[in-house]
């Protein structure tokens, strides 16, 4: 079996604290917890935030495991893009050792069609090999969209087919959205995965307001609840088989697992953050922190 991947953050889950508390003193809170890896979404990559990830890396034993990319800015957002920063994204992730780069999404305008999907796919290997000449590698995380078929095939693997040079990072929540089995697409893409993402898949119960909806009558507003009872949720707090994803994954040769939920529900993300730690530890995992 391959070495043990190393357990991390999806940063995306912190912005709200880098944007408060600045980059250093989030992942001092993260390190506090017992991550010791991070990687970087929907942070800006300004100045003050990548020397602030660097001295993480120096005082905090912080690995900066990942950064992100577009491929293009979607207009009003913020983010560096292949196309307009490339040389910033590559001296970014030499100076914080990130050898590791990821889109986290579909460009908005590639999901209007599977040629546009395709023309996505081509552009980004031609990236994934100019960046390769740097040492960094590319990867594309997944949502459930996908896992759409277009003549018997998944976008997903339209996607690969048409990127060789571009691995896979596979988030587990959206597989099992996707209605495929986590460890099985694991296993499929596990000669060009280099990332999970371990986020729970959880179903949870009617609010209340539900009831009230169908007391006045409608019930258009019940059926739109009773849909969006599945829910995103703390590691071992949902239905997924973690201790199968974990070994899979690190069978595949994923370097880190990354826990990440979209939605906290009320709860603060330093809770969620305890008990996905808390439960990866009792399921005998204290050893990938």
């Amino acid at each position: 079996m391959a070495n043990p991947a190393k357990i991390g953050v999806q940063a995306m889950m912190l912005k709200d604290s880098f944007a408060e508390a600045g980059a250093f003193e989030t992942l001092r809170r993260v390190s506090d917890i017992g991550y010791n890896a991070v990687e970087i979404s929907q942070i800006p990559m300004t100045p003050e935030n990548v020397a602030e990830l660097d001295r993480s890396r120096t005082e905090l034993g912080m690995d900066i495991a990942a950064l992100s990319v577009m491929l293009e800015k979607p207009a009003g957002r913020p983010g560096d893009s292949l196309r307009d920063d490339f040389e910033k994204v590559v001296t970014d992730a030499k100076r914080l050792d990130s050898k590791l780069l990821r889109i986290g999404m579909l460009p908005f305008p590639a999901m209007k069609s599977i040629d546009a999907v395709i023309d996505f796919a081509k552009e980004t290997n031609g990236y994934a090999e100019r960046l390769q000449e740097h040492g960094i590698s590319l990867y594309y995380h997944n949502h459930h969209i996908e896992f759409a078929k277009f003549d018997g095939k998944y976008m997903l693997d339209i996607i690969a087919e048409n990127s060789p040079a571009m691995g896979m990072e596979i988030d587990v929540h959206w597989v099992q959205r996707g209605g495929l089995d986590p460890v099985r697409t694991i296993e499929k893409y596990a000669d060009r995965t280099a990332m999970i993402h371990l986020k729970d898949y959880r179903i949870g119960t009617m609010p209340e307001a539900a009831f009230e909806m169908m007391g006045s009558g409608d019930f258009a507003g019940f059926m739109q609840e009773f849909k969006n009872v599945v829910q995103f949720a703390e590691v071992g707090e949902g239905n997924l088989d973690f201790p199968a994803i974990i070994a899979a994954s690190e069978a595949a040769g994923a370097e880190y697992m990354l826990v990440e939920q979209d939605e906290l529900y009320g709860r603060t993300v330093w809770e969620a953050l305890q008990t996905s730690h808390d439960n990866l530890v009792a399921m005998g995992f204290s050893d990938r922190f």
